[in-house]
């Protein structure tokens, strides 16, 4: 075979293996919606808990806690304008708030509170009383 002949068959199969290999095939999938729902606020920034349950929405001065268990706004907090963005460490609980305008830094430590009914159960000590309840979750 001639030289210039072998440089074209050579091309021509470089051409197909590129074509081959250069395109990406993607499987399909299924967006299905599970929510849709107008806020009474203008999010500027949207962060969830790792389960889903708590879903925090940031807007001007205001950061709303919803929660999607009970569908609806369970809490709302006054902020500085200032902050535009925001993240969730599930690890250690903390909502980071950061402002790409002044560089400001806002972490706030998350703890859910849970209420739990007492009423017709004998207790010591005021009624109002706040509570912690230690887990142990690691013995063996």
């Amino acid at each position: 075979m001639a030289p210039l002949k072998q440089k074209k068959v050579l091309w021509i199969l470089m051409l197909f293996v590129f074509i081959l290999t250069g395109s990406n095939v993607y499987g399909k999938i299924d967006l299905t919606p599970i929510l849709e729902k107008n806020l009474d606020v203008l999010p500027l920034d949207v962060v969830s808990s790792e389960t889903g349950s708590m879903i925090f929405i940031l807007s001007k001065g205001e950061l709303v806690l919803y929660s999607s268990e009970k569908n609806e706004i369970i809490h709302r907090s006054a902020i500085d304008n200032q902050y535009d963005k925001m993240t969730y460490s599930g690890k250690t609980n903390t909502l980071i708030l950061t402002s790409s305008s002044s560089g400001a830094l806002k972490i706030i430590q998350v703890e859910q509170i849970y209420d739990i009914l007492l009423s017709g159960l004998p207790f010591k000590g005021p009624f109002d009383a706040p509570v912690t309840i230690a887990v142990f979750d690691d013995y063996q």
